[in-house]
């Protein structure tokens, strides 16, 4: 990080002569010399008096010799620090959060598996579920956060990220609070016969599109309305504000206070789980490696005590 014609002064003057600081320095006497003079050309100054018994600095070289002891402390310190904050970066798990796709899954996660990964943290990266932009955030991935946790089955996001899942959610569906629906505990599909009911246009979630189907085929009451493809604030805004129906999942029971989510008499979910990027890093790898064990295990028990 400093000039090496500065380092061939200070060796020469520590040693009190060339022939010696060429011995330290794994180069000729001349080289030194040459080092020497080209940096007091540059200067200007005269930094070292030859005599018989050696070198000896002159007054600037004197103020020259202080300065570049501290250049060469600060600049050892610089790089120690530098790369101190690397191994620290790449030792930190960054996590994007938002209010529809909340990091709680993973840190639930993360508190089990942290023994495995020492000297690591976490960084908590927030974002926008804003339906505009929702496609960069998942191409983020790799770049701004490591791992994003929430509902996903879209066509668009799995063309651009790794997914595991982790579970799935329930579908159901909000209204406002002065709904004709709203006090009911559980909604039959006769009960939405005559409704307006808020679901994302066909194509990009075959979750949606398997209940857009059935709909469709045996309940051509209920009026369907598209939607985005991705949910953002403004359509729960939407529904609040007027007598429509949304189609949401069971997670999303708290994201609007003006909302009350109740559940459907049926059996469609949608998955949710941890996602990465396509190509991810070593240590994400590994970490998606563990979770996909500790699941694949659960699942097993799971399957056993169904079975007894």
């Amino acid at each position: 990080m400093y000039n090496p014609q500065l380092k061939a002064f200070v060796t020469a003057a520590d040693c009190g002569s060339f022939t010696k600081a060429a011995e330290k320095l794994f180069i000729s006497p001349t080289a030194v010399m040459k080092q020497i003079n080209a940096l007091e050309n540059h200067l200007g100054l005269k930094l070292i008096s030859r005599t018989n018994q050696g070198v000896k600095l002159t007054p600037a070289g004197q103020s020259i010799y202080k300065d570049a002891l501290f250049i060469f402390d600060y600049s050892e310190k610089s790089v120690e620090k530098a790369k101190r904050y690397t191994e620290e970066y790449e030792k930190t798990f960054c996590v994007g959060t938002s209010i529809l796709n909340p990091c709680k899954p993973f840190m639930d996660l993360w508190y089990k598996l942290s023994p495995r990964f020492p000297g690591y943290r976490l960084n908590i990266v927030p974002f926008e579920d804003e339906h505009t932009n929702i496609v960069a955030e998942i191409s983020s991935l790799g770049e701004k956060f490591d791992f994003l946790t929430g509902v996903c089955d879209s066509a668009t996001w799995l063309d651009r990220c790794g997914f595991l899942k982790l579970g799935e959610y329930k579908k159901c569906i909000a209204v406002n609070a002065n709904h004709r629906l709203a006090k009911k505990k559980i909604i039959r599909l006769s009960d939405l016969y005559g409704e307006n009911l808020m679901m994302v246009k066909a194509g990009d979630s075959a979750a949606n599109d398997r209940i857009r189907a059935e709909l469709t085929k045996n309940h051509p009451q209920i009026h369907l309305v598209d939607t985005p493809h991705f949910y953002d604030m403004s359509v729960f805004n939407r529904c609040a504000q007027s007598d429509d129906v949304l189609l949401t999942i069971e997670c999303w029971q708290d994201v609007h206070p003006l909302l009350v989510t109740i559940p459907v008499e049926w059996d469609y979910t949608i998955p949710y789980g941890i996602l990465y990027a396509k190509e991810p890093p070593e240590d994400v790898k590994r970490l998606i490696g563990i979770v996909e064990e500790i699941t694949t295990i659960k699942e097993k028990k799971q399957a056993v005590r169904f079975s007894l």
